[in-house]
């Protein structure tokens, strides 16, 4: 591949992106037209881009009902070979990471991946729905009830990246989803995903070299920033979207403690002492005190939801003391069928032979 197409892979500035799109990327130039791609798509039209890649919206014209997808195209704003490099390890791992995942209802499936001219592509199942950042800004900040509700759904999705030895690393309000169709919440975006068990053996020298961060400011705890993420890594990434919820605020827009790193949301929320104790534990920037996993948070949820229960146990009085003049209760013991009747057969027996003895004293 020439230096010259690797330079030329991100538009000037003086140009609007989407025009830009529209003329100079083979995608691009067929948006609304009849022309299919790999003559099965149709391009209908630009749904985003990121920092490494273009989605559209297309359909499949072979099959029946002509089903929708999204296809991403590799092109990333990059300078030199190597960072190009860089970026088609990384396109290539997110399909990877996607095909090990399979069919998940809370991950968008992975229809295709090819390269045609030195470009790669990538095609994913289309899910109809809104971002919760956007969700956040038509609907406002969600309350303590509706972010629990939240973390029960995402959780469960996130402990199977994480049994699949994958780490999301860019978890955020704009890449959930929230599906039209049946109101799930969907994961998207995995190009920055890290496979933990293959990685796990690579030299920290040669990773630091040949790794630059991936993720987002605010989003991403310390040890991100470090190159050394984990699966608590992520529950950081979902504490601090909690907090997003909650206020509508970025994790930039907060105070933050110079000395520890700690984030100043206490006094921006409105929730119970149990639940701000589990979100305070997400977001701990010393990983030592943060949750391990998604079913450490499970459970903590789980448990939460019998504090109050609890509590009043330990509060309730006891009876007052009862007066001399009124008979105590004697708290009955629960007894098998079995004891009972022995009992009864025992008091009966006692009662007849009482019986008998009167009869013989007259």
């Amino acid at each position: 591949m020439s230096s010259r197409l690797t330079m030329n892979r991100f538009p000037p500035q003086l140009t609007p992106i989407h025009e830009w799109i529209l003329q100079e990327t083979p995608l691009g130039r067929m948006c609304g037209s009849q022309e299919r791609f790999r003559d099965r798509y149709e391009i209908i039209k630009i749904l985003g881009r990121g920092g490494f890649g273009i989605t559209f919206l297309a359909k499949n014209a072979v099959l029946p009902g002509k089903p929708l997808c999204v296809i991403k195209q590799l092109c990333p704003q990059v300078t030199s070979i190597k960072s190009w490099e860089r970026a088609c390890q990384r396109f290539e791992k997110e399909a990877r990471a996607l095909g090990q995942l399979g069919n998940h209802p809370q991950i968008p499936m992975l229809l295709d991946y090819f390269e045609v001219k030195g470009e790669f592509y990538l095609v994913q199942e289309y899910v109809r729905g809104y971002t919760l950042g956007r969700e956040v800004r038509k609907s406002g900040v969600k309350n303590e009830a509706a972010v629990k509700q939240f973390l029960q759904e995402l959780l469960p999705v996130l402990k199977y990246l994480h049994q699949h030895g994958v780490i999301h690393r860019d978890i955020k309000p704009h890449n959930l989803l929230r599906c039209e169709e049946d109101q799930r919440v969907v994961l998207i975006d995995f190009g920055a995903v890290k496979e933990e068990l293959l990685d796990a053996g690579e030299n920290a020298i040669n990773r630091n070299q040949m790794t630059n961060f991936v993720g987002t400011m605010g989003y991403a705890p310390p040890e991100q920033f470090s190159l050394s993420p984990v699966y608590a890594s992520d529950i950081y990434a979902v504490g601090v979207t909690c907090l997003y919820l909650l206020t509508g605020k970025s994790p930039l827009e907060f105070e933050y403690d110079q000395n520890t790193g700690e984030i100043y949301w206490q006094k921006e929320v409105n929730v119970s002492d149990s639940f701000a104790q589990i979100l305070g534990k997400m977001v701990k920037f010393s990983l030592k005190e943060r949750y391990k996993s998604a079913g450490d948070v499970l459970r903590a949820l789980d448990l939460e939801n019998y504090v109050p229960t609890l509590t009043n146990c330990l509060t309730i009085q006891p009876p007052r003391s009862q007066t001399n003049n009124t008979k105590k209760e004697i708290p009955q013991i629960y007894m098998s069928p079995v004891q009972r009747t022995a009992i009864a057969i025992r008091e009966w027996k006692a009662k007849h032979q009482r019986k008998s003895v009167d009869q013989k004293l007259l």
